[in-house]
């Protein structure tokens, strides 16, 4: 049997290496059109920032010794240009040698990745623009930041590498600007989060230009390079990156007359294989079912992809016995000194995809609060207000984030509900965690609103409250001091039993604390006093305020 895979990176390499353990005999050749064959993708930009010193730790093979383990021909420098599917054979070209020629398969495994959208802007292709995918981009940044001793950076694009360019540029002493055409950095998370986040970047002196289109480029006086945007602005750099985004690279698969889906991505079926039979996918190239909202999608992560690999080959070998049951697009990355992370799917493409769900807010430290360096630690979620299942979670925050958004991953992919983030049990010591882990009181906030014991409203709907309703502030009147939500009259919680009379029981009430549990038991005390109409701002004041300085 003779298999051939296209690409040597994250799925192709994982791919590759589970064929021949299962299959000692085959005849295994992967082609990789660029110098090195399974790096590590995701910590370039740390070599770029220094925290990586050694470039060699980048390299989880080289093709030698992935030669040398499994008995497979590498070929590295080899662009496979097309395929033909009715022949099964591939047509390859050697960079290095001129040589173009074919080679036959029994089954073929598609592993290109994806590929840097790069418009067509004016002075786009000018020296000191660079795009980041593959080690040779990063060879290149790191030369020219070190040859050109340059002073600032441009970083287009917000996304998970763009802000990891910026913070390890701004380690390495540039200033650093970063665009962003959407209205927030990291398009998969909601505002909320994505708002605290924004206020983290801004606090370190990084500027941050949110709803900015570039047009172009020209050549500078001062620096090399002048950054043009939509607004008429000019920004000088020394050099910029582009993080505009991938798309998935289809040109084979298009070659071979294979089935492209919806998203534009390699449509595969549950076992990943093609529209043809002996044709397989895996990795950012591959369009598969959203589990959650059933609708197609592509997840450009390395961790789908190796486990991809693996499912692949045991269908490759074993038959079609594996199903792969998609990714709920779990991903985590350090902004300077915070943590921001997701799972599943946010509540804005949630109301897109027309899914009832119902979001909570809640702030806890990441452990006891009595114990030194405990950090705040914010938590939304979006679950099913019919049976709890829960649809997404994102964080906020600075220690424990990775621990707790795979605790909440693994609850979104088996289709759980916050019934078992109420009872999850979790290791607890004072360093590491409180007897109510953070897990734990999102849980128990979503079980309250549920069972109606808890009436939410949000931080787009304080604008909208009547002046006929009551805006309370439940804080400490030296908190309320500080600053408050115009509008509100402070009556702390500690004494609101006291002042019942002081409250009108003919208006809506709208409470809100620092974070939301004043509120909730404010709201309680009320309830059982009499009034009926009350509503606890979820998030509390504390959310409100990062949103809306974002909205300034």
């Amino acid at each position: 049997m003779k298999y051939i895979i296209v690409g040597a990176v994250a799925g192709g390499a994982s791919t590759a290496a589970r064929l021949r353990r299962i299959d000692e005999h085959a005849e295994i050749i992967i082609f990789e059109k660029g110098a090195y064959i399974s790096y590590a993708n995701c910590g370039l930009p740390y070599y770029i920032g220094n925290v990586i010193n050694d470039r060699n730790k980048l390299f989880v093979q080289t093709a030698a010794a992935f030669n040398q383990r499994f008995n497979i021909d590498v070929r590295t420098k080899t662009e496979v240009l097309e395929v033909n599917a009715t022949n099964k054979t591939i047509k390859a070209f050697n960079q290095e040698t001129g040589e173009t020629y074919e080679e036959s398969f029994d089954k073929l495994v598609l592993s290109p990745g994806a590929e840097p959208i790069k418009p067509p802007l004016p002075g786009i292709t000018s020296e000191g623009i660079f795009t980041l995918r593959n080690v040779t981009d990063t060879d290149y940044i790191k030369s020219y930041v070190t040859q050109k001793s340059v002073k600032k950076a441009v970083v287009i694009g917000a996304g998970f590498i763009g802000l990891e360019m910026a913070e390890n540029l701004f380690h390495l002493g540039l200033e650093v600007t970063i665009i962003e055409m959407g209205n927030q950095i990291l398009a998969p998370v909601d505002f909320p989060i994505a708002a605290i986040v924004q206020q983290h970047i801004r606090s370190k002196g990084v500027q941050l230009k949110l709803n900015t289109a570039v047009t172009g480029f020209e050549s500078g006086t001062n620096h090399p390079l002048k950054v043009n945007l939509k607004t008429g602005e000019q920004l000088d750099a020394d050099v910029v990156i582009l993080s505009i985004g991938v798309k998935p690279d289809t040109k084979l698969a298009i070659s071979a007359g294979l089935k492209i889906g919806d998203t534009k991505g390699i449509w595969v079926n549950e076992f990943l294989q093609t529209s043809h039979p002996d044709i397989y996918a895996v990795g950012d190239a591959i369009e598969f079912e959203n589990p959650i909202t059933h609708q197609p999608l592509i997840t450009y992560l390395a961790g789908p992809a190796n486990k991809q690999g693996r499912i692949c080959a045991n269908n490759i070998v074993l038959g079609n016995t594996h199903p792969y049951h998609g990714a709920i697009n779990t991903a985590i990355v350090k902004v300077f000194d915070m943590t921001v992370a997701t799972a599943g799917t946010a509540a804005k493409h949630l109301t897109n995809a027309n899914i009832k769900h119902i979001v909570s807010t809640t702030h806890n430290g990441d452990h006891a609060n009595y114990y030194p360096g405990s950090k705040q630690m914010s938590i939304q979620i979006a679950f099913s207000p019919e049976n709890g299942q829960l649809y997404s979670a994102q964080i906020a925050g600075y220690e424990g984030v990775d621990k707790r958004i795979d605790i909440l991953s693994s609850i979104i992919k088996r289709n759980s509900t916050i019934d078992e983030l109420v009872e999850f049990e979790h290791a607890y010591a004072p360093p590491f965690s409180s007897a109510k882990d953070p897990v734990n009181m999102a849980g128990f906030v979503a079980e309250n609103i549920l069972l109606k014991r808890l009436h939410v409203f949000y931080w787009n709907e304080v604008s909208s409250i009547h002046k006929d309703d009551l805006l309370i502030d439940v804080r400490r009147i030296d908190e309320f001091e500080k600053g408050n939500i115009v509008g509100a009259i402070n009556i702390p919680v500690d004494e609101i039993r006291n002042r019942l009379s002081e409250i009108p029981t003919n208006k809506k009430l709208y409470i809100y604390c620092e974070a939301g549990l004043r509120g909730y038991l404010a709201q309680r005390i009320l309830l059982q006093n009499g009034f009926t109409n009350i509503k606890n701002l979820s998030g509390g004041y504390q959310l409100w305020k990062a949103v809306n300085a974002e909205l300034i």
